[in-house]
């Protein structure tokens, strides 16, 4: 969700930040602009839609300049119009901006009577106004920053460029991160790493609160009293090199492919399949004293923190409680001395979920955190990190970053489990066997692409569908439902099978498509009732189970997809597979923006 790139170079910096802004897409956008400094005055060329339209804006009028900020926007004031795409500027100042000011209707207010005239509808152009009021004041651009930050309420991270400065950038973290970047003779500014990754490998990450000056010879931090602080510089692991799709037509399949490889390098760190064992990293506090357990996570990431739910109370005995992480703290729950939250993300700046974080520090909770960027808020905040190890992933439908979350999960509630005697040797070779063998049984499930592309067909003519589970299979549906919703924009619910004579099924009629998950496990049985129930009442099937169910039920569905058998501890992992090649192939069908799907970013750094 929105990105920020910013360059003090020797050069043209013009391709840079394109270049950054492309590496940026992957987060979601609907407008893109950059700014430079050119013979003293400010240069702004901005354009909604897409990158090409502004690439197109500046084939036509350059920006020429060798220190400038891009941005990538994604609405949150003000439609995603031109006028209302970042950067946003009068004659003195220039910035970019991610995240929401609060108070920025009575900033506005007061700035408007002070004789400020607005040109937009975003929060944003509050700063640039109150920034510029300072500057009027005799104030110097450092003076004018951090007077106008102590007015700032919400959440932001900002690039500065002030007219007449040409070797001064100011860039601001307040709950939205914002990597500084080192370079020889230039530095930079970014929403992340990956952004960065082409220009330098060595990296700072501003602290919440902190604010920096720079220049070209390099920079002095603030901390949020103005005391100059250190941050350390670290090496980044990010790829200089642009991610590519490779012979795949989009990003979202190549990384549904990708899952049996990554799920390999996740199980790598925790599992040992020489004596089947985990080897967990070492924890500040005492697996066997945690009394219960808090799961947050927000979409994809809540319903991975389901299925462990399931599997930290039946396997290693903890109570377990699960939120929503944009729910959580405004309950002010209490809770219990020794306990741990566990937060999930795949970036690892998801603002709700860091704000739950900071709720059960404060609460005296340990804290762990499961991400896929090393370097991320999350990863650097909570006691004990640890990695999904899934890559970039660029498709805004998380696919493979939800599969290694399930893999890192299972692996750590085994470790637990074994801590706290909960698991005999065999049983726990079993569960470490079953998940050395994911990465093998999901090649196989890809194999099933082309026959999940013809059922996607029929699925594809729906208005609305329903997914069905049971036990683990229930956040599978759930995480089937949500992805057919975000790529094909048709409505789909998922549903604990047992709920559909609760209400769900008066929806049922010959024009449903109903995705039943059903591994032949202990539940089994009570599934293949309920999919009896929907047949019954003119409900079309999609029945995916192993060759043990399909042979008890197959023949009553309108369409089978025969999985491998596998412990029904592991399922869940595979039986996410298909559900996301189905919703792939019905937004390929529908002729959706596969990647960027409408309305959506990628990384949510806004409440």
């Amino acid at each position: 969700m929105c990105g920020i790139i910013g360059i003090v170079g020797k050069a043209d910096v013009q391709p840079l930040l394109i270049e950054g802004l492309r590496r940026l897409e992957y987060r979601g956008y609907d407008s893109a602009g950059i700014a430079t400094l050119s013979n003293g005055s400010i240069v702004r060329r901005r354009a909604s839609g897409k990158l090409v339209n502004l690439e197109t804006v500046l084939a036509q009028d350059p920006a020429a300049g060798r220190i400038g900020i891009g941005h990538t926007r994604w609405a949150t004031h003000g439609a995603p119009t031109e006028i209302n795409a970042h950067p946003h500027a009068d004659e003195r100042v220039v910035l970019v901006h991610n995240g929401i000011i609060e108070n920025f209707q009575d900033l506005r207010r007061e700035l408007t009577g002070a004789g400020c005239v607005f040109a937009t509808e975003t929060d944003t152009e509050v700063i640039v106004h109150l920034i510029s009021q300072h500057l009027g004041e005799g104030l110097t651009p450092q003076e004018a920053v951090a007077k106008a930050l102590k007015r700032l309420r919400g959440a932001f991270a900002l690039a500065i460029l002030f007219a007449g400065h040409h070797d001064l950038m100011i860039g601001a973290r307040h709950g939205s991160p914002l990597a500084l970047g080192y370079g020889e003779g230039e530095m930079f500014l970014g929403s992340d790493a990956l952004a960065l990754a082409p220009l330098t490998n060595r990296i700072s990450y501003l602290e919440e609160g902190d604010w920096v000056e720079i220049n070209g010879a390099g920079a002095t931090i603030h901390d949020a009293s103005g005391q100059v602080v250190e941050r350390a510089i670290k090496l980044t692991a990010s790829s200089g090199a642009l991610i590519g799709k490779g012979n795949f037509p989009h990003f979202m399949l190549k990384e549904i492919y990708e899952q049996p490889t990554v799920m390999g390098e996740a199980l790598h760190t925790l599992l040992n399949p020489w004596n089947d064992v985990i080897v967990l990293p070492p924890v500040p506090f005492d697996i066997t004293r945690v009394s219960r357990i808090t799961l947050i996570g927000c979409g994809t990431s809540y319903h991975a923190a389901l299925v462990a739910k399931y599997w930290f109370e039946t396997i290693a005995r903890i109570p377990v409680e699960v939120d929503i992480a944009s729910e959580f703290r405004y309950r002010s729950p209490d809770l219990p001395p020794g306990g741990l939250a566990i937060f999930i993300s795949q970036s690892g700046e998801t603002a709700d979920t860091l704000a739950a974080m900071a709720y059960a520090r404060a609460q005296g909770q340990h804290t762990v955190s499961i991400v896929n960027v090393a370097e991320s808020s999350m990863a650097r905040q909570a006691e004990v990190s640890l990695q999904t190890h899934a890559g970039p992933e660029i498709g805004v439908a998380s696919t493979k970053a939800f599969t290694t979350q399930l893999t890192v999960l299972a692996c750590l509630v085994i470790g637990f489990a074994t801590r706290r005697g909960c698991l005999d040797r065999d049983t726990q070779k079993r569960y470490c066997r079953a998940l050395t063998e994911v990465p093998s049984r999901a090649n196989e499930v890809l194999n099933h692409d082309g026959l999940l592309a013809e059922i996607a067909r029929e699925v594809a003519e729906a208005r609305d569908v329903l997914y069905l589970g049971r036990g683990t299979g229930y956040p599978i549906a759930l995480e089937g439902a949500l992805k057919l919703k975000e790529i094909s924009y048709i409505h789909a619910e998922g549903y604990a099978a047992g709920e559909m004579k609760h209400g769900p099924i008066a929806l049922v009629d010959e024009r449903m498509p109903i995705i039943v998950i059903a591994p032949s496990d202990a539940l089994f049985e009570k599934t293949a009732s309920n999919m009896q129930e929907v047949i019954a009442r003119g409900g079309r099937v999609v029945f995916l189970s192993d060759a043990e169910g399909i042979q008890r039920l197959g023949t009553m569905a309108a369409a089978t997809v025969e999985l491998p058998k596998v412990d029904p501890f592991v399922a869940p992992i595979l039986y996410t597979i298909p559900a996301q090649l189905l919703a792939y192939h019905v937004a390929v069908i529908k002729g959706t923006d596969v990647d960027q799907p409408r309305n959506l970013a990628k990384s949510v750094t806004v409440e």
